[in-house]
């Protein structure tokens, strides 16, 4: 009988030590840094909900190109994190500035307002930690603020009195710089406290007096500030405004019971109780606001927790705060002793300590309880660790499978099973071994991201580098690109193709697993952006040559024809000898034999997208070869698809290489590279072929069979070690446009009309 209570009481020691190890679990395994923040704590968070509190405490972690680091957005409110201080209560933000430069606003005697709205978020101004500034010449900047709320007889509320608090800035006449030292004190700048839980940010600005106002100084300027900012080297130029500058925000948790308390109804008995079940923690509820502040339900249930004397930690967490040893840190009891015989010892208990003269004597009895008690909770500990794992193991095989259905796994083998599909080739991961190779998705091992998912680089247990894709959308309305590029990829086996190794749908998103391409992108190199290794001409045909073949392999040689979709340089991937690999079918399609078009919503990149398809919607395989085309014109000319550099008639690199070839202006727009190490013929046949995919009737434009061909051709031509011995088998089709470079022509070559198309020759490989 005995021996079933201590059972009973393991299994309810059990479920509650589930869901307290679920959530710490939970946590640990959330991102917890993003750029120069390297501690974001619990209630915020990156990842997955359970991450973070709800959707207020949502950081993201973008990437910024000009920068090229990451940096920790504040989801909601769309404002990059400097700092989040959870003793304070406090979060450190990135604000925008507002600045007026434009005279013509002066004639209503008003500005325009920036209106940062917090009323309905968990957020506040922090009144103690920030200060309003005005930079300007002769004007008077305030904020405006609800006084007083009203409760109509409906139970809702109505505003207040409007109120302002602000300052009036003068004119010095001369530009310098203001900051802390100089005072701020009215001339150039001045600075006003703002009113207590501010949580509508209304600005405005005006003249002191709009009949006599001439403003000699630039932009004028006002907005919030971290006044320790501002006050510690923090400074401004009075002729150039910043755009953002630091700002504290107060925050709170809405309703503690959703991750701390086990209780339904939150007041200030549960508050009570809350403190007497977990001694180490403090949490305080806000249930009424000064007459100042506009009242707002969903601050009505709010808290904030803090670490009693003795711990520390996070107090957002079930065991977040941690009792301090203090004996090891400075043991205070040493400032008792003396030169007298009695020493102090100290000695360490939760949440505080006590001095001793020595150790206490046990008698027998204090033993035997003691003993008792330790194999009393080691069965309760065996007993619920037992049960926890069984729990565990339970419910990580129900979340596995609630993954795979979700992620597409019953559609994907119905999808594998009506495909001849390589089914043999493509491995099912699991979770831990993917989370393994890529230390947990680390932002350092992110190779590139992308519309459709990130790409992580990693390492797997047999010790071949691949590449792992996470996807970014779980939607069911998304899910069918992910399976797609799974069905395509099974299907192809070709040597510039990149290989699909395999898939895991047993996570919260679906992953895909490719061999490891190390040499980045063919846009990387064409555009100079990695100069250590410039592209020569010859790797340059190439390189097109194995594009064009993998396009020809897909469209005509595929179990299924497969038309591409997205054919551009970025995803074109380099391998460790620099041969092409074609990537990112997302998109793709695979079509019947005796299907001539795909009918589809435009999907594509601009730059490379066939004009054809924009206008019909009807998606063909010369959609493909113009979309090729663009790429063969990047490798000729070291031009982007669409550059702004460019004039507004030649943004599109299309446009622009077409109306160069039939200016005969080719040879002025060619990278280089290629004006130095192509011979003319050879660079001339390629810009006849490149000129002819990009025909804008697609039924002129050559087939991907063709296009292989012609490019072979050239690549024959160039190792030929005569090319007068090949005349009688090559056949060129000069188009007219090239008659003025007919006037030095190459001994080896001739010209003849043939519907006025330009063709190489046709010899085979």
């Amino acid at each position: 009988m005995v021996f079933q209570i201590i059972l009973l009481l393991c299994s309810i020691d059990a479920i509650i030590f589930v869901q307290a190890a679920d959530l710490a679990s939970h946590s640990s395994s959330c991102q917890r840094s993003c750029g120069n923040v390297s501690d974001i704590p619990f209630p915020f968070g990156i990842g997955a909900a359970g991450c973070f509190v709800d959707e207020w405490f949502e950081i993201v972690c973008n990437y910024n190109d000009s920068l090229a680091s990451h940096k920790p957005v504040l989801k909601k409110l769309d404002l990059e994190v400097l700092n989040i201080s959870l003793s304070g209560g406090t979060v450190h933000l990135n604000h925008p500035t507002f600045a007026m430069c434009d005279d013509d606003t002066f004639k209503n005697d008003s500005w325009s307002k920036l209106n940062t709205e917090l009323a309905t978020s968990p957020f506040i101004f922090s009144q103690s930690e920030n200060i309003f500034i005005a930079i300007g010449c002769d004007i008077i900047a305030s904020i405006v603020y609800v006084y007083g709320p009203n409760t109509t007889d409906n139970g809702s509320f109505s505003s207040g009195s409007f109120l302002q608090c602000g300052c009036i800035s003068i004119c010095n006449l001369t530009s310098g710089v203001v900051n802390a030292s100089s005072r701020c004190n009215g001339i150039d700048c001045c600075q006003a406290t703002i009113p207590s839980y501010l949580d509508t940010l209304n600005i405005s600005m005006r003249p002191v007096n709009s009949k006599f106002y001439s403003r000699t100084n630039g932009c004028n300027s006002a907005f919030l500030i971290e006044k320790k900012w501002f006050q510690e080297g923090g400074s401004f130029n009075i002729s150039s405004i910043m755009s953002h500058v630091p700002v504290v925000l107060g925050w709170r948790i809405p309703d503690v019971s959703f991750y701390l308390l086990p209780i339904s109804d939150i007041n200030a008995s549960a508050s009570t109780a809350y403190n007497n079940t977990f001694p180490s923690y403090i949490c305080s509820n806000i249930t009424q606001y000064e007459y100042t502040v506009s009242l707002r339900d969903n601050w009505n249930l709010t808290y904030t927790c803090s670490c009693k004397n003795g711990f520390e930690g996070n107090p957002y967490l079930l065991d977040g705060c941690q009792d301090i040893n203090e004996c090891e840190r400075s043991n205070p009891c040493s400032l008792y002793n003396s030169a007298g015989s009695v020493q102090y010892y100290c000695e360490n208990t939760h949440g505080s300590h006590r001095c001793r003269t020595g150790p206490t004597k046990s008698n027998g009895k204090a033993a035997t309880i003691g003993i008792c008690s330790s194999v009393g909770s080691m069965v309760l500990l065996i007993g619920g660790w037992w049960s926890y794992k069984v729990v565990k193991k339970r419910r990580r095989i129900k979340q596995k499978n609630k993954f795979f259905k979700r992620n597409g796994g019953l559609l994907l083998q119905q999808q594998l099973s009506s495909h001849e599909a390589n089914v043999e080739n493509t491995k099912l991961f699991n979770s831990k071994d993917l989370e393994k190779a890529t230390d947990r998705f680390n932002v350092n091992r992110i190779l590139g991201q992308g519309g459709q998912g990130t790409v992580y680089k990693g390492m797997l247990a047999d010790g071949r580098i691949v590449a792992v894709k996470k996807s970014k959308v779980i939607d069911e309305g998304k899910l069918g690109e992910f399976i797609n590029e799974v069905v395509i990829l099974s299907q192809i086996n070709h040597r510039n193709v990149v290989k699909l190794i395999g898939c895991c749908l047993e996570t919260e998103v679906p992953l895909l697993v490719y061999e490891y391409i190390p040499n980045g992108t063919l846009f990387q190199y064409v555009n100079g952006q990695i100069e250590e290794f410039p592209l020569t001409w010859d790797m340059r045909l190439r390189i097109a040559t194995e594009v064009a073949e993998a396009l020809f392999y897909l469209h005509s040689l595929a179990s299924s024809p497969i038309y591409h979709r997205d054919i551009k340089s970025t995803n074109i991937l380099l391998d460790e000898k620099y041969r092409a690999k074609v990537a990112d079918f997302g998109t793709s399609r695979s079509i019947t034999v005796d299907q001539t078009h795909l009918t589809t919503l435009v999907h594509g990149t601009f730059g490379y997208l066939d004009p054809e398809y924009l206008q019909s919607s009807q998606f063909t395989e010369k959609s493909d070869v113009y979309s090729f085309g663009v790429v063969l014109a990047e490798l000729l000319t070291g031009e982007k698809a669409i550059s702004s550099t460019r004039t507004q008639e030649s943004k599109s690199l299309a446009t622009y290489f077409i109306q160069s070839v039939e200016g005969n202006n080719l040879f002025d727009v060619l990278d280089s590279r290629v004006l130095k190490e192509g011979k003319k013929e050879e660079i001339i046949a390629v810009a006849n072929l490149a000129k002819r995919c990009l025909n804008l009737n697609g039924k002129k434009r050559p087939t991907m069979k063709e296009v292989t061909k012609e490019l072979e051709a050239v690549q024959t031509l160039q190792k030929a070690p005569n090319l007068q011995q090949n005349y009688e088998e090559l056949e060129y089709v000069r188009a007219e446009m090239y008659e003025p470079w007919d006037a030095a022509p190459s001994s080896t070559m001739s010209t003849s009309s043939v519907d006025a198309q330009p063709l190489l020759p046709s010899q085979s490989v």
